[in-house]
């Protein structure tokens, strides 16, 4: 039976990235068109997916609906391997990146470059969805108010439900809980400071009741979590901006997230985080 209302189920699916608890947690959703996921994670973790799906009484199949974030691999990476399989899935994904879905090549040889030998075992396989298969998450999405949220990626959206429950994909930084830090992950190619700080200011302007994270679970505490993901945004990019080394920004960061660090530093490590922040300044001096 097809559910009639459009609805999140809170407790994120994990994916056990790495084999490690609590890293990447997807958001199984009800909706008008029946069962959706909320990101997929990599082709890696796609065994853990499913046996997450059984355990809810659900095969891969029955899933009418895949709303991605944004194209990064730890969010979006299966959804080529999924649709081959399902190819009656439905991928939602943005104007800005829904070429990246459908024609994934670049992206890939981007995330080599960056991987190395460590991009199989990390990711899997990188496949494209058809074009037929994709459409433009924008406005109304399955009773789900999808808009642009930059500044993590050019090419984000988050999903405001009718709970108030917004799927924030990485949007609203990483925080692995129940640990309090928040990480303001900001890999390259396209970290955005000031587009970032906009993205949250329209998040706290549309006021939703919790934040729906990917990496890990869900905050209720909206206005205290944005605050001090905006303060940290701001710490990341001055250290960086005042010329700090990667080897002292990532001894910095681990001091930041303290006895949490090693998870942190799995799910968002540090040194792509420099080297982001490094490459938004230097477009800033170039622009300048």
């Amino acid at each position: 039976t097809r559910a009639r209302v459009t609805a999140v189920h809170l407790e994120p699916v994990d994916l056990r990235f790495s084999e490690a608890q609590s890293a990447i947690g997807v958001y199984l959703l009800d909706t008008p068109d029946g069962p959706a996921l909320f990101d997929c994670g990599p082709t890696s973790t796609l065994p853990h997916l499913e046996s997450g799906l059984r355990e809810r009484g659900l095969e891969l199949t029955d899933l009418r609906h895949l709303l991605l974030s944004h194209v990064h691999l730890d969010h979006a990476g299966a959804a080529g391997t999924i649709v081959r399989a399902h190819p009656g899935l439905t991928v939602w994904v943005s104007e800005v990146g829904a070429p990246h879905v459908v024609d994934p090549s670049r992206l890939e040889r981007s995330a080599r470059r960056l991987y190395g030998d460590l991009f199989d075992s990390l990711w899997g396989e990188l496949a494209a969805v058809p074009e037929a298969n994709v459409r433009i998450a924008a406005g109304d999405v399955l009773g789900f108010d999808a808009f642009r949220t930059p500044g993590h990626a050019s090419h984000h959206v988050s999903y405001l439900g009718p709970d108030g429950t917004l799927l924030a994909g990485d949007a609203a930084g990483v925080r692995i809980q129940p640990a309090r830090y928040i990480l303001p992950v900001s890999p390259p190619p396209d970290i955005d400071v000031e587009g970032w700080h906009a993205t949250i200011d329209e998040i706290a302007r549309r006021a939703p009741e919790r934040l729906a994270l990917i990496h890990y679970g869900v905050e209720h505490d909206v206005a205290d979590h944005l605050g001090r993901l905006g303060a940290e945004l701001d710490r990341w990019a001055q250290r960086v901006g005042d010329g700090m080394a990667i080897e002292e920004f990532v001894d910095a960061a681990r001091a930041d997230a303290g006895e949490d660090a090693d998870i942190y530093d799995r799910v968002a490590p540090f040194w792509q985080s420099w080297h982001g922040l490094r490459r938004y300044w230097d477009k800033r001096a170039e622009a300048a």
